[in-house]
């Protein structure tokens, strides 16, 4: 899965651009706080068409700009080939196209352009609490299977409804909603479930092929007995009286979590600062896994700034890893040529100022 050119106007501090992208990627070389880091969001912002660091669409937009712009090229066999996003601050509208067509729901819109990030904040997948685990399992698995994207938007649409009637303190009309947060809840579970036994094996050996010593699992957290959706209807009875008390739902999904062990221990109290970004960046090699089987295609990687930390062992152990299982398109971040691995061998751009090129920031051919 490749980009062959990016258009954009009115994104962060970047200046208009008109952008092509090297068919391997690129390395975007230049100072922190010129826009690096923004230019990966520019990228990844057509996978969901919303920003990877959570941002709203507001806060996206250039200072003092009415809104923003971008369209991504893919490849010229790709269909829709154009993924177009218009953002109009005064509407607080978005309109996307694909191919000059608006789609009729956003997720039709998703996943046609395929890219995972790597990012400094991603140790919180480890460090923060449960909810970022939950994002993240929601994010990858929406993106390898569309059913579970469409239960996911019924589960959302079921609790969000039972929820309002609790806090209206009407148990009654909240039970009119069990069975459909049942019938979603439940295929929700059941391929979290499936997927963590697909991947708990490949994370371990991830970690240790990262330079981890110490045994670390990958295990799902919650009640896995909630992907039968018979048993919902005990589970809702049994919390009544809590969720009545609390205006919220208690049971399902959404209370649930990926749980990280070293040994037989947290990894998140057990584990040192390094073991835990090698899990973070062992979770985010298994989202690239699950993408490329569900899609047959690599997705691009983009990697910010990820190597700073790591020691040149660790960070040649990482290099090899996202070099394995094909070809795919690589963009990556650094302050400096010298702070990269000597695996990648890519066409060097600087950015300066929120300005692409091959003459600022340091940016040349990397032989």
């Amino acid at each position: 899965m490749r980009a062959e050119r990016i258009v954009a106007r009115g994104f962060r501090n970047l200046a208009d651009l008109d952008l092509p992208l090297p068919p391997g990627g690129a390395v975007f070389l230049g100072p922190n706080g010129h826009g690096k880091t923004n230019l990966l969001e520019l990228l990844y912002y057509p996978v969901l068409f919303r920003s990877l660091r959570g941002a709203r669409d507001a806060e996206v937009t250039r200072h003092g700009e009415a809104g923003f712009q971008l369209t991504l090229f893919l490849g010229q066999h790709r269909r829709p080939r154009e993924l177009t996003a218009r953002f109009v601050a005064a509407e607080k509208r978005k309109r996307l196209t694909l191919d000059g067509t608006e789609p009729e729901r956003l997720g039709d819109a998703i996943g046609h352009w395929l890219a995972v990030a790597f990012l400094p904040t991603d140790l919180r997948l480890v460090q923060g609490p449960a909810s970022g685990r939950r994002q993240y399992l929601d994010r990858v698995l929406s993106l390898a299977d569309r059913d579970y994207l469409r239960a996911l938007s019924r589960y959302r649409a079921a609790m969000a409804q039972r929820n309002a009637a609790l806090r209206q303190r009407r148990p009654d009309l909240a039970a009119a909603f069990d069975a459909a947060l049942a019938a979603a809840g439940s295929a929700l579970v059941r391929r979290r479930v499936a997927w963590v036994a697909e991947c708990s094996g490949r994370f371990s050996a991830g970690c240790a092929e990262l330079g981890e010593l110490e045994p670390v699992a990958l295990r799902y957290r919650g009640d896995e007995g909630l992907g039968d959706e018979a048993r919902w209807r005990d589970a809702l009875a049994r919390a009544a009286q809590r969720d009545d008390a609390l205006g919220t739902t208690t049971v399902g999904p959404h209370r649930h979590d990926l749980e990280l062990r070293l040994g037989r221990h947290p990894l998140r109290e057990a584990g040192s600062t390094g073991q835990q970004r090698t899990a973070a960046v062992a979770l985010k090699l298994c989202e690239r896994d699950t993408l490329a089987a569900a899609s047959g295609a690599e997705p691009a990687l983009l990697l910010d700034d990820v190597f700073a930390e790591l020691d040149r062992d660790r960070q040649e152990r990482l290099a090899a890893r996202l070099l394995a299982g094909g070809a795919r398109q690589t963009f990556i971040t650094a302050p400096r040529e010298d702070e990269l691995p000597g695996a990648f061998h890519l066409e060097s751009l600087g950015v300066e100022a929120g300005r692409i090129g091959a003459g600022l920031g340091g940016g040349r051919l990397v032989a």
